[in-house]
């Protein structure tokens, strides 16, 4: 008897130990599930870029420099002529192209051809900005 009695106060001790347990628990996730928890662990990482549209970013700065669109979307290939693509500066790369007008040059980077895509890299540039990266890679020819 003096065992079972041992046993029964050792099983409500116990049962009471993991009832503490469980309610600090339960108080520590209703502290997770407040809105303001939630909001935090919800929360982007990041910001989504849709092909086409425009960021706020790029808005607000207005257009980006010919220098700035070379360094981001042409020097991979216009600065060792990869697959044809002219050299910057380079004379002999560019002059049979401009002997064509810039009309045709700028519609040729616009459009795409041969081996270079529609806009090179760059499918959120404007005209312009194409423009300006075709003039700061030959304004020393």
């Amino acid at each position: 008897m003096k065992a079972m009695n041992s046993f029964f106060v050792k099983s409500v001790l116990g049962t009471i130990s993991m009832l503490f347990a469980l309610t600090i628990s339960a108080a520590s996730v209703q502290d997770d599930m407040s809105r303001e928890a939630i909001a935090e662990r919800i929360k982007p990482l990041g910001k989504h870029y849709v092909a086409g549209e425009s960021s706020a970013a790029e808005e607000s700065s207005g257009p980006r420099s010919g220098q700035q669109v070379y360094d981001k979307y042409c020097t991979a290939c216009h600065t060792s002529g990869v697959m044809g693509a002219p050299k910057m500066n380079n004379a002999a790369d560019w002059q049979p192209r401009l002997d064509q007008g810039m009309e045709t040059v700028l519609k040729h980077a616009v459009e795409g051809f041969n081996a270079m895509p529609p806009k090179g890299t760059c499918s959120d540039c404007s005209e312009e900005e194409i423009q300006a990266a075709i003039d700061y890679m030959t304004e020393e020819i």
